[in-house]
């Protein structure tokens, strides 16, 4: 085969991203590596619109299924992870897919980390007591004062993201953007070819799967919103709210659809009515389509992608030759 290549594959929640992977994979020896900082939880499955246990096995997939949803997994580790595992996958000889969402690890991967300060349990405490008091839309109305460039990347329920910027904000009096565009950890955007040092340095190619019509992304997000409630989502939120240690303002409870149970519940008191079903579907479909707003929002700010047209079947299977053509020139 030619020489072992990566491509990245990305683009808005429900673009099809796993589906141009997957026939990617059945024509090219290839290994998927996740890039998607929900499907790393165990027993959220529906929810996430993970791959199913078939997909999975037609080949190899990293990242899927590495931690139990008490647990935490963060960007700088991410970034470890997936330099490893393409090591390994080039060694095999096997082409490395990484396809996913989440914009962070893939911009902290392809242009470096940053380096910032760790805050102390004091300062953490602190930023926890006021949002309990005041609610995380206040935190990121306050977090627009001190830092109007994270504030404008960030929902204003992402409670995880703003507590850490305002922390920074608080143990470094500058903002967390300002601090990004120093003292970074080394970028994968140049990779040796085939993991080898002897041969000449060679950029990633990413493909973002971006549709030119709204509408059908929307479309497609309702239609997997409702299929996700039809194969069996309330009996998975249940048993992952039982899980032993889950919290509920935790990140695998907060991940779109998970939180929206949340607030479902709270607002009809059980999730088997249709009127649960009705506001279920709502809350999720636009949180959904926040999500995906955001997400071509970083697309945006990496230039370097190749963007691949996605409004309907014909467009992904241009947007599948596209990345088997990468693959093959070497």
């Amino acid at each position: 085969m030619s020489t072992p290549q990566t491509v990245v594959i990305t683009g808005p929640t429900a673009s099809g991203k796993t589906a141009v992977a997957l026939q990617v994979a059945q024509q090219l020896p290839c290994e998927i590596i996740s890039a998607d900082s929900a499907l790393i939880y165990r027993g959220m499955d529906i929810g996430t619109a993970k791959p199913t246990k078939a997909e999975q096995s037609q080949v190899p997939h990293h990242l899927i299924d590495i931690i139990d949803p008490t647990e935490s997994y963060s960007t700088a580790r991410f970034v470890q992870d997936v330099q490893r595992i393409i090591q390994e996958i080039h060694a095999r000889e096997r082409h490395a897919l990484v396809v996913g969402g989440t914009m962070l690890y893939l911009k902290a991967w392809l242009e470096g980390i940053d380096d910032l300060p760790a805050t102390t349990p004091e300062v953490r405490s602190a930023v926890q007591l006021q949002a309990l008091e005041h609610g995380w839309p206040a935190m990121h109305a306050k977090l627009s004062q001190v830092d109007p460039m994270t504030a404008a990347r960030l929902s204003p329920n992402d409670s995880q993201r703003i507590g850490r910027a305002l922390e920074v904000f608080q143990m470094t009096g500058q903002p967390l953007s300002a601090l990004h565009t120093r003292s970074r950890m080394p970028s994968a955007s140049m990779f040796h070819a085939g993991g080898a040092s002897d041969l000449p340095l060679q950029p990633i190619p990413m493909l973002s799967l971006e549709p030119v019509h709204r509408s059908w992304l929307h479309e497609r997000i309702a239609l997997r919103t409702e299929t996700m409630w039809n194969e069996g989502f309330v009996a998975e939120f249940e048993r992952l709210s039982q899980w032993p240690g889950i919290q509920a303002d935790g990140p695998a409870m907060r991940c779109v659809g998970y939180r929206q149970a949340t607030e479902t519940l709270q607002a009809c008191g059980n999730l088997h009515t249709p009127e649960a079903k009705t506001l279920w579907k709502t809350l999720t479909s636009a949180a959904t389509r926040q999500l995906a707003k955001r997400q071509l929002t970083w697309l945006r700010s990496m230039p370097s992608r190749q963007i691949v047209a996605a409004d309907d079947e014909k467009a992904l299977l241009q947007a599948t030759q596209t990345v088997i053509e990468r693959l093959s020139r070497a």
